[in-house]
């Protein structure tokens, strides 16, 4: 049977998804990884933008976004990744649960105050993190910031990031 050229890349995919994606990761930014040239945006989760500004206990700004991932990039120190695919974004990335040695990154992530639970996507798979972050101000709970989907809203409408703060 010839399929068209289409269909077989199709059948790749599925099958590509059936099986996971799993690898060294290079952190992209707080919610976003590369393994194998595949770009990974985490599930359920919403980190700072890279060039977001939010403010610390001591109410000075600080690269919240950055922060993320940096953090992130800290925690895997180099350990393989191993993510499941759960779909595809409208820029062509990957979302998928990912894991380092059974931990998922995005309750990692949200557990320590460095991304929100996005309930629009994850139903709220993360809230009782999040709840926890935020009850001992862990990341971003420690102060003030935007939430990073409104913040790209503010951006996307011609905001400049500083109008776009939690001031």
């Amino acid at each position: 049977m010839v399929l068209p050229a289409g269909s077989i890349l199709l059948l790749l995919t599925g099958s590509a998804f059936a099986n996971g994606i799993i690898g060294q990761a290079s952190i992209i930014d707080g919610d976003t990884l590369e393994i194998h040239g595949t770009h990974i945006r985490l599930w359920g989760i919403d980190a700072p933008e890279s060039s977001q500004l939010c403010r610390g206990e001591d109410s000075l700004p600080y690269r919240c976004g950055a922060k993320a991932a940096n953090e992130l990039d800290r925690f895997i120190v180099g350990r393989p990744i191993s993510c499941e695919p759960v779909s595809t974004d409208r820029y062509g990335r990957t979302v998928a649960a990912c894991s380092v040695s059974d931990v998922d990154l995005a309750e990692w992530l949200v557990r320590n105050g460095l991304a929100l639970d996005w309930p629009k996507y994850s139903k709220g798979r993360y809230e009782r993190a999040q709840h926890n972050a935020e009850q001992a101000e862990r990341g971003i709970w420690a102060g003030r910031y935007v939430a990073p989907w409104l913040y790209r809203a503010c951006i996307n409408r011609g905001g400049q990031p500083v109008g776009c703060s939690d001031e």
